[in-house]
């Protein structure tokens, strides 16, 4: 007759060997499972179940980089928290000054929270993301109050000192693959920006707006995603994607492109082939 107490510890160390990770030489935690997930340009990344939570597999998901301009959904959040998408506000010459990417914001000009959001959004306009912070009550208010919803969220690794995201030496902008997961995953519950994110383009003040989230064109089922680019935070990207019900968002940072190597969109396209194929079995974690 077996001992009990044996059969409880083969047990144990039977459910311990699938969830324990496997440490590739590259340093990627994933599941124990056939392949391990692929590789390219980004420093940090992690691909996750968008709707359980689950993480599937991830390389230094905590490690801190500066966002770049993925910290904007992090701005959409407290803007939608806070102004109602038909409130507006007169552009003034500082709003409209910013170093660019810019949407073309015109001091004297009256725009609304939601065209904001779309300049903020899809072409990551550091106009609209001055205009928002403009009308949530000036930068410093507005940079405490997103500092606020990271923590609330449970980004706890996050801190920003713009609200556009743009960074210089000595500024506190700090975020990781982890954090920026759960800020978007939070973001895309909200209806409105779902619907903002997910379009090819939008009419703006003056002008068209052409959605800057290259995935969108290259991999079937995006549903959304925000680029991101400074010389201190090198590329940035979180992009969610839908197959088959199943829900994925991948965050990847401190990317370093390289001629000739995979770009950024071939990553993150293999990152999503590579998590629908093994959505559903063990984890590494959860956000």
């Amino acid at each position: 007759m077996s001992d009990p107490m044996s059969t409880l510890r083969n047990r144990a160390l039977a459910v311990l060997s699938v969830l324990l990770l496997s440490l590739t030489p590259a340093g990627v935690a994933h599941a124990d499972m056939a392949a391990p997930p692929p590789e390219g340009p980004a420093q940090a990344w992690l691909v996750a179940d968008l709707d359980s939570g689950q993480i599937l597999a991830a390389r230094e998901p905590y490690a801190v980089h500066p966002p770049a301009s993925t910290i904007k959904v992090l701005l959409a959040l407290v803007a939608l928290d806070e102004l109602s998408m038909d409130a507006t506000v007169v552009a003034d010459p500082a709003d409209a000054k910013a170093e660019c990417n810019c949407v073309g914001i015109k001091a004297g000009q009256t725009y609304t929270t939601h065209d904001l959001l779309e300049g903020a959004l899809l072409e990551s306009g550091n106009d609209a993301a001055n205009t928002l912070a403009h009308m949530l009550g000036g930068r410093e208010a507005t940079v405490e109050k997103m500092n606020a919803k990271a923590a609330a969220l449970g980004a706890t690794a996050t801190h920003t000192a713009s609200p556009s995201g743009l960074d210089a030496p000595g500024m506190d902008m700090r975020s990781t693959p982890r954090d920026l997961a759960v800020i978007f995953r939070a973001a895309l519950a909200n209806p409105v920006f779902a619907d903002i994110t997910r379009q090819p383009a939008a009419d703006f003040p003056g002008r068209v707006l052409h959605n800057q989230n290259e995935l969108m064109y290259r991999y079937p089922g995006v549903i959304g995603g925000k680029t991101g680019f400074t010389d201190m935070a090198r590329k940035t990207y979180v992009v969610a994607a839908e197959r088959d019900g199943k829900r994925l968002v991948v965050t990847m940072m401190y990317g370093l492109v390289r001629e000739g190597g995979p770009t950024y969109w071939d990553q993150a396209s293999s990152l999503f082939d590579w998590g629908f194929a093994n959505d559903g079995q063990v984890s590494v974690g959860s956000l």
